[in-house]
């Protein structure tokens, strides 16, 4: 049986990074890892194919030459998905649908033939088992969340591994704390369930063997959920990295707490972490409690950044305004903290309530929710999924003056040099130093013609690079990632 796997495209969006992408050649930042999972998850009768639409066009031919067809998506891929869906059941196939989007949400959903609710590793046999007897139901949820230490190999192979800028493994799925506004909590659960040592190292191996080098992302959504279990990984990831002379560097996301142990920081240091994204959501403490996001409460933030900065990982962080309790000063304090704090990639959105998360039922209860949503924070007022409590045109407003300011060039390139001084280990001991976006002489001189000679903004690209080169030049490569991930951030704040 020839099953057909499809991602479909993206919006354009700051966590795409599709205006940076051209320095590098690439044309994703990294592979489904949820298809390329499902699909070694397949009875060994299927034979299995993907389309990334991110990086290839899906064509009628990939669609008649499928016997079945898999599609997944999250929420913001919403408007794709239903039309990859159309068009292949236009084209007479059985369709598929499973992912985040369906997982979470039974509004509008694809008019497929199966939909999945839910992880998959327990229901898909059961699906492909009613499949051959001719009674498959429509919907598959599953009765309890899957152990992942039975997982195998993800197919790796099925990846255009040349078209991304990253790679991507999973250790664990689910997150220990309760914030009111994630849905990972629903979809995963509150209790982290963590693959094996070994099944993490098999993985890189699979990717080792495939010629991957370079930047690979731990997918986990709380990597550090389950500290026990490990502090038992890091070490043998060290240990894999120093036999096979540091072919990879690791970037994931953490919760805050992250910086109160000094030891997991040295090891995700020593085992090639050079980049952990966090959840900061607002420097406003009231914010924080109203969301129930108590575990930032108990600690100073500022402090907190500057602690995993100081163990040699760049610190991203994701923002929030529209919360109940924001005050008309939260734009200005948010600025403020993002500057103080030397985070040049702040993820900043207006609050949207997802899905069946507790924000979801809490507004519906208040009459307050206005739908769905797109799952995108760059649509300004059409963008809002609930009647928040601050003026709608305040809320849109400051959350672009916030855009403005914090991607305005010169204060991009300040944080990032500030970036730069305050994580002085880096990932020196890899031998790729931090390269995801910056790979090779071509892709350094397609930064300079862009940005040094294009760019309305050359002059603040030649103080930033001057600055680089005098006074970090050890990090001269990531100095020179950070300019070509300003441009994009600085490109999509004027995309609306």
């Amino acid at each position: 049986m020839r099953v057909l796997l499809i991602n479909p495209k993206f919006p354009v969006s700051y966590w795409g990074m599709q205006h940076a992408l051209k320095f590098d050649g690439t044309r994703a930042v990294f592979p489904p890892l949820g298809l390329l999972t499902v699909s070694s998850l397949l009875p060994d009768y299927c034979e299995s194919r993907l389309i990334d639409c991110e990086v290839e066009e899906l064509k009628d031919r990939d669609i008649d030459n499928a016997d079945l067809v898999f599609v997944t998506g999250m929420l913001v891929q919403k408007k794709a998905v239903h039309e990859v869906v159309n068009r292949c059941k236009a084209r007479g196939k059985t369709v598929v649908v499973g992912g985040p989007y369906v997982s979470t949400s039974m509004q509008d959903v694809p008019k497929a033939d199966h939909i999945f609710v839910g992880e998959a590793e327990t229901t898909l046999p059961q699906f492909f088992e009613d499949l051959m007897q001719g009674c498959p139901k429509r919907f598959y949820k599953a009765e309890k969340r899957p152990e992942l230490t039975t997982l195998p190999l993800p197919h790796f192979r099925l990846a255009k591994l040349s078209r991304y800028s990253t790679m991507s493994i999973q250790f664990s799925r689910g997150c220990p704390f309760d914030c009111e506004f994630c849905d990972i909590i629903e979809i995963y659960g509150r209790v982290p369930r963590t693959k094996t040592t070994t099944q993490v190292l098999a993985e890189l191996d699979g990717l080792f063997s495939l010629g991957w080098r370079g930047s690979i992302f731990f997918v986990d959504d709380n990597f550090i959920g389950n500290k026990k279990t490990l502090r038992t990984l890091l070490p043998a990831i060290v240990k894999w990295q120093k036999n096979h002379e540091h072919p990879f560097v690791f970037f994931t996301q953490a919760s805050l707490n992250l910086a109160d142990d000094e030891s997991l920081l040295e090891q995700m240091r020593e085992a090639g972490f050079n980049t952990v994204f966090l959840g900061i959501e607002t420097p406003a403490e009231e914010s924080l409690v109203e969301t129930q996001k108590l575990q930032n409460t108990r600690r100073n933030l500022l402090d907190s950044v500057r602690i995993i900065q100081s163990h040699g990982m760049e610190v991203m962080a994701g923002f929030i305004v529209g919360f109940d309790s924001d005050r008309p000063d939260i734009f200005q304090r948010q600025i403020e903290f993002i500057r103080q704090s030397a985070i040049p990639r702040a993820m900043v959105g207006v609050l949207t309530a997802l899905p069946d998360t507790k924000l979801w039922r809490r507004l519906d209860r208040e009459g307050r929710l206005l739908g769905e949503g797109s799952g995108s924070n760059n649509e300004g007022l059409a963008g809002l999924n609930f009647v928040p409590k601050m003026d709608p045109h305040t809320l849109i407003g400051g959350h672009k003056s916030i855009l403005r300011t914090i991607y305005a060039p010169r204060e991009y390139y300040e944080r990032a040099l500030e970036s730069l001084k305050r994580t002085p280990l880096g990932s020196d001991h890899s031998g790729y130093k931090g390269l995801a976006l910056v790979k090779g002489v071509a892709a350094l001189a397609r930064v300079i013609f862009y940005l040094g000679v294009l760019d309305a903004e050359r002059l603040e690209f030649w103080r930033f690079m001057k600055r680089v080169v005098l006074e970090h030049h050890r990090h001269f490569a990531q100095g020179v990632k950070f300019a070509a991930m300003g441009y994009h951030f600085r490109t999509m704040r004027f995309s609306k």
